[in-house]
């Protein structure tokens, strides 16, 4: 494995199962680009401004907390789209979907609206 990369481990009877956080970051960032009405996620230092560790993909931050993953996603809402509705649909499909594709339990995903898209 690559010394430079975070993974997310969980003990199982018969060993370890390790995911890259890049891994998790891009279903991430894929799940949520499929939601109509999200315009793109943001790219710039973010981290700085909540602090913690750098963002792990574009828009993304994952961390394991209490034996559970926590997405922090900061992206875009198109105009003309209501935020409080893209962002839930955000929220569920990236729930379920880290769930389902890498056996992790999902403690949170916190959507960070941070600019409208206006294409």
């Amino acid at each position: 494995m690559a010394e430079n990369k975070d993974y997310m481990i969980r003990q199982e009877d018969m060993g370890n199962i390790q995911i890259a956080e890049e891994v998790v970051a891009n279903l991430a960032t894929a799940t949520a680009l499929e939601v109509d009405g999200v315009g793109g996620l943001l790219s710039s230092n973010v981290s700085d401004l909540v602090g913690g560790k750098k963002l792990t993909a574009k828009g993304v931050r994952v961390d394991m907390e209490n034996d559970g993953l926590v997405i922090n996603l900061f992206l875009m809402i198109r105009y003309g789209c209501e935020i409080s509705d893209v962002a839930g649909k955000v929220q569920h499909s990236v729930f379920s979907t880290l769930e389902g594709t890498t056996g992790f339990k999902v403690n949170a995903v916190n959507v960070h609206v941070g600019g409208i898209s206006f294409n």
